[in-house]
């Protein structure tokens, strides 16, 4: 029986792989090449020889698998980044076998492309991205793709502290934040949700039985923010009694 090029492939190790590349190159289809791009002993010579064959500018599953592989060489993979879709650009940007240079060139191709994106495909990122676009994808002003960053599992409090402090939060943003079970429960996020003039009130009123008296003071004091929530804070101060707010 004729051994098949499947079947070679299966069976061949390390010392007979660049030759059964060089033997069969030409007789390799797409699916074939994803085949091999997969194969353990598959190292730099055999990759350099696949990358001269011009099925692989044609076969945008090859170039997506050959971006990724820890053997491509660098200068060769951030060519190949520039040509993927955005969702294999964020899949890129997470997968700790990809090397450090290419998820970083692939988190920066994928942060050129943000503002061209539909939100529903923002949205798809910011759930998944990695933590070097989590901070870019923090400053979308769409309540949707923040509500989706909310769930990314890379979220840091520092981000999000970020986030929750600028002048230019949005308050539904801030209000679904504070509503969050994960982070609204964090200190270091409810006071800074409490002191932004943008909070919705009923927001900040529910979060300042929380905080401690100095975090309570400062609220009271600062006069960015509405007179019922500065009131509240002096009440449970014990500045003012309810009668005073009446």
């Amino acid at each position: 029986m004729v051994e098949s090029i499947e079947q070679r492939l299966a069976a061949v190790d390390e010392n007979g792989l660049v030759e059964f590349v060089r033997e069969h190159l030409a007789s390799l289809d797409a699916t074939l090449m994803r085949r091999l791009l997969r194969h353990p002993f598959l190292g730099t010579e055999a990759i350099q020889l696949l990358l001269e064959d011009r099925k692989v500018a044609g076969s945008y599953e090859v170039r997506r698998e050959l971006a990724g592989h820890p053997r491509t060489p660098d200068a060769r993979a951030m060519q190949l980044v520039a040509t993927l879709y955005w969702r294999d650009l964020a899949r890129l940007g997470t997968e700790t076998r990809v090397r450090p240079t290419v998820r970083r060139a692939a988190e920066r191709r994928l942060a050129d492309r943000l503002p061209g994106l539909e939100v529903g495909e923002k949205v798809a990122i910011a759930r998944v991205c990695s933590p070097g676009l989590v901070s870019r994808i923090g400053q979308d002003p769409n309540p949707r793709v923040i509500q989706a960053l909310l769930e990314n599992p890379r979220l840091t409090e520092g981000v999000l502290l970020q986030l929750v402090s600028r002048d230019s939060a949005r308050p539904e943003v801030l209000a679904m934040v504070a509503r969050d079970r994960r982070w609204g429960v964090r200190y270091r996020i409810r006071v800074p949700i409490c002191r932004n003039p943008n909070t919705p009130v009923a927001t900040a009123l529910m979060q300042l039985p929380a905080l401690r008296k100095p975090d309570l003071r400062a609220v009271a004091d600062d006069r960015r923010l509405a007179k019922a929530v500065r009131q509240r804070a002096n009440l449970l101060l014990g500045r003012l009694s309810r009668a005073g707010m009446e």
